[in-house]
């Protein structure tokens, strides 16, 4: 099968999703990183639409330089009656110095009708006239005929009349719109394929997905003839999205056998792009996303892990690594002795004639999640767990005692203080610290008694503190779960506590995670460093 054509409209269309705002800046930064993961094309915004857009063409051309992607200006067909030479959005489109524009024009006689409020023939002109002019210009034309499924579906002959109106007059693309996202595979792959015998363009798919269908419209679409599909990274965009490229691409690579990037082997940035894109647009990344999401490969039933133990083939359609993401093994109440296993073994732990043990520490663990503890989120106190039980364990501290005060004047602002009585290295230390609220004070405390021990504590800091309520039948006497994210500036890690008191299940997860730092700055016995405790 021929080689089919990405064009990421991340900084187009993926902008349109709703809490996605984007600078010229982010912008820049993401085009680079999909050029280095091989995207073919890259639609960089609409420049005759506001002052943003502009400037991320003007910025592109003084210090872009793509190795691999052609930049892309979208726009749309020149306004009704008049020429595209004397058309603003036109011009600017000619202005932005792309190699390659897009033009969208209305393929649906129900939209240049009620929408457009124009004759069907002047639509038919107005798509002529733009992509003429265009091309006469030096252009490679991608024309985006908008609303086409919905358009052929109700009056085949008009909106296949639109396509050859840009067909005649030297577009090199036609891109077929499933603009409203309401169409389905097997009607997808019909019109395509239709399309194909009877346009001499090279075709292309823009598949919304509102449906939940965007992914299998777009390889629909390529096995009936399409050679370009447009989407996003991670499926951003209006309403429900579009079709999600982190999805498209792998499937097409790895399933179908259709080489879509510069080479095969970028495949394997694929997650490192997915992550990447999700945290420049300060987006929280979904998990259970499909190839590439922190669950993709995540394995929990002891009678999976036995069995990928034995062969991953058994439970994973493909090798994690192939798309750039890792295996992870979760231990919770639904654990068997595989799991356990298998973490050890990550860890460098030899639990070899130690079944027993296993199976005990199996029970503990069990036993903490049904009172509230969740290990899947926490991988780092999952670990501590485990070199606890079975390595040469030297806990880098340990509590004596710690007090908790706050106070509130009528018009001053809630104050606390924190006081903490260690043990470390044989010695005991007695310290206390303000802070903002009594976490924030018992972190202070602790670290201020741990630094001249261990300097390298600077580097570490809290990056996320979450409290739930595991009962709220119990009122303000429920127990609560304390998750908290902590990093050194290159490796994320979490750790959980459980208590009625959540000053104590803070306590719990907070000394958790300085221990786990300290721990994995100094290895102990067997243990030797892995990224499996690490996000």
């Amino acid at each position: 099968m021929q080689n089919v054509y990405i064009l990421d409209t991340t900084l187009r269309d993926g902008t349109q999703a709703e809490g996605v705002s984007l600078t010229v800046a982010d912008k820049i930064r993401i085009a680079r990183k999909l050029d280095e993961f091989g995207i073919a094309y890259i639609e960089g915004g609409f420049p005759g639409a506001n002052p943003k857009d502009q400037e991320f063409f003007q910025q592109a051309r003084r210090e872009l330089r793509l190795n691999h992607a052609k930049l892309v200006a979208f726009g749309s067909t020149r306004r009704p009656n008049a020429s595209a030479a004397s058309d603003e959005g036109v011009r600017a489109l000619l202005d932005s110095g792309t190699p390659a524009v897009a033009i969208v024009g209305k393929a649906w006689d129900f939209h240049v009708r009620d929408a457009l409020n124009v004759t069907l023939e002047e639509n038919l002109r107005m798509i002529a006239d733009t992509v003429a002019w265009l091309k006469q210009h030096g252009k490679e034309v991608i024309f985006d005929a908008e609303h086409f499924f919905d358009g052929y579906l109700r009056h085949p002959d008009y909106a296949l009349a639109t396509l050859r109106a840009a067909a005649e007059h030297g577009v090199d693309w036609i891109a077929l719109c499933d603009t409203n996202g309401g169409t389905l595979p097997h009607q997808i792959a019909e019109i395509v394929r239709h399309v194909c015998d009877s346009v001499p363009v090279p075709i292309g798919i823009h598949a919304h997905n509102d449906c939940e269908l965007a992914v299998a419209n777009s390889l629909s679409a390529v096995q009936a003839g399409a050679r370009m599909v447009h989407g996003t990274i991670n499926g951003i965009g209006e309403r429900c999205g579009n079709a999600n490229l982190a999805s498209v691409i792998p499937n097409l690579e790895l399933k179908l056998g259709v080489p879509c990037l510069a080479d095969r082997d970028r495949i394997a940035l694929l997650t490192e792009t997915s992550r990447y894109v999700a945290e420049v647009a300060n987006l929280v990344p979904h998990g259970y996303q499909p190839f590439v999401g922190h669950s993709a490969f995540a394995h929990k039933g002891g009678i999976h892990v036995s069995a990928i133990l034995r062969d991953p083939e058994t439970y994973e359609h493909i090798p994690p690594e192939s798309v750039g993401n890792t295996r992870r093994v979760l231990v919770s109440e639904l654990s068997g002795l595989s799991n356990l296993q298998y973490r050890a073994q990550e860890l460098g732990i030899d639990l070899t004639d130690r079944k027993e043990e296993v199976r005990s520490l199996l029970q503990v663990i069990k036993e903490m999640e049904y009172q509230g503890y969740q290990f899947e989120g926490a991988e780092a106190t999952q670990e501590l767990l485990l070199i606890r039980a079975f390595d040469q364990y030297h806990p880098p501290f340990s509590l004596v005692s710690m007090r908790v005060l706050s106070s509130k004047e009528a018009v001053d602002d809630m104050s606390s203080e924190a006081m903490v009585k260690l043990t470390v290295n044989g010695r005991t230390v007695h310290t206390a610290a303000e802070g903002k609220g009594p976490v924030h004070a018992l972190d202070h405390a602790l670290r201020k008694a741990l630094q001249p021990f261990y300097p390298e504590l600077e580097r570490v800091h809290l990056t996320d503190y979450k409290v739930r309520v595991l009962s709220g039948m119990d009122g303000t006497a429920a127990k609560v779960r304390v998750l908290i994210e902590s990093s050194n500036g290159y490796d994320v890690w979490r750790t959980v506590g459980v208590s009625h008191n959540v000053i104590e299940a803070s306590w719990e997860a907070l000394a958790d995670s300085i221990g786990y730092f300290l721990v994995r700055r100094a290895p102990v016995s067997a243990h030797s460093p892995s990224s499996s405790g690490s996000a």
